[in-house]
């Protein structure tokens, strides 16, 4: 669908608001009310627009960056440019697709990884934890694994919320997907005991780094 202006798309997206929604997600840091599915289901309509999407991003309305995220090319994307839009994020589900939809897409993102990997601000730290993540799970030559655990061994207890859970999530990762590391990512996890009380639902793994490394290497097993 071609012809769509940003006033048309905001103006439909403020239609799709749904108060509980909203609640729900402000639980989670998330400031917009719109249904993740329906909003899905309008990119779907829209097709990919690179133009339209830089134009709802700059609306800075997090709905329309959402949209914006569904609707782009990522590879059309500076790294300059992405780096701002990640300081332009904020909210947990933007920051979330953006490095998931877009970054991981993109030939910048290596670059980005070490970058933000560095930044003093935890929640850009939090986007380079997640990118190193994925390289430890899809491709973990040339990281320095020891060097990971010693770093989340020494700073996750009191790290920020969203760079602890990121950096919970690396440690997790490097002890499903390496076993000579195992052994030491779960005696990590059980001596900083980050997100042990966290509240999981049934049928759901625990974000626990040494439940969630058990049971996943459980279910990896013939």
């Amino acid at each position: 669908m071609t012809g769509t202006t940003v006033d048309e798309l905001m103006t439909e997206l403020a239609a799709l608001e749904e108060p509980r929604a909203r609640e729900v997600n402000a639980r989670n840091g998330d400031d917009h009310g719109v249904n993740l599915s329906k909003l899905r289901a309008v990119a779907k309509r829209l097709k990919t627009q690179q133009d339209l999407a830089r134009e709802l991003w700059a609306t800075g309305d997090t709905a329309a960056k959402l949209l914006a995220l569904l609707i782009c090319r990522p590879k059309e994307f500076g790294r300059d440019e992405l780096d701002a839009m990640l300081r332009q994020s904020r909210t947990p589900k933007v920051q979330d697709w953006l490095v998931n939809y877009v970054v991981k897409k993109s030939p910048h993102a290596e670059e980005l990884r070490v970058a933000w990997f560095a930044d003093p601000d935890p929640v850009v730290a939090s986007a380079g934890w997640a990118l190193t993540t994925e390289r430890v799970a899809k491709k973990p030559e040339g990281l320095d694994l020891t060097g990971l655990l010693d770093i989340i061994e020494a700073q996750m207890q009191a790290a920020p919320d969203r760079l602890q859970w990121a950096m919970n999530h690396c440690l997790a990762q490097i002890g499903i997907e390496h076993a000579e590391y195992r052994a030491r990512a779960l005696d990590i996890g059980e001596r900083l005991e980050v997100l042990k009380d966290y509240p999981t639902p049934p049928n759901c793994t625990s974000p626990f780094a040494p439940i969630w490394i058990t049971e996943m290497v459980k279910r990896q097993q013939p």
